[in-house]
């Protein structure tokens, strides 16, 4: 699994995958040396693969319609998650604070029967997915 840093922890003029000004001069690396740079990708990065993949998904289950509208609506609601990452406008205790209230939402409408519409079912959940997915990244990342 590639870990992940901040977006602002990797200085702006260094690319993954390339060798610093210091390594170029001394040649080229040689099969023992490991560049871990590779292995990063920023938060942002992440999500906006995610927001790629959720932005298809719900585009796809839109115009096939009938039943896939359920998928629909559980990848529509992710879209906005996703690219506030991406703006970098990730707070986590708002947003941990925003799924302990979906929990509860959730647990309100579920924990007595199912008292909850199908198409809300799909997007409080895929709320709940989307948040949780982005605070445990982000975990990740401390």
């Amino acid at each position: 699994m590639k870990r992940l840093k901040r977006f602002n922890e990797i200085l702006d003029n260094e690319q993954p995958h390339q060798v610093s000004d210091m390594k170029s001069q001394q040649g080229p690396p040689t099969k023992y040396e490991y560049d871990n740079t590779e292995d990063i990708i920023k938060f942002e990065e992440f999500s906006e693969h995610r927001l790629d993949g959720a932005t298809t998904i719900s585009k796809n289950a839109q115009e096939k319609g009938g039943d896939a509208l359920l998928t629909y609506h559980h990848f529509k609601v992710k879209l906005p998650y996703y690219e506030q990452v991406v703006d970098g406008k990730f707070n986590p205790k708002m947003a941990q604070a925003h799924y302990d209230d979906l929990i509860d939402e959730l647990v309100d409408l579920t924990g007595d029967g199912m008292n909850i519409e199908q198409i809300h079912f799909q997007e409080l959940m895929g709320k709940i997915e989307v948040v949780g997915e982005l605070l445990i990244k982000h975990q990740e990342l401390l």
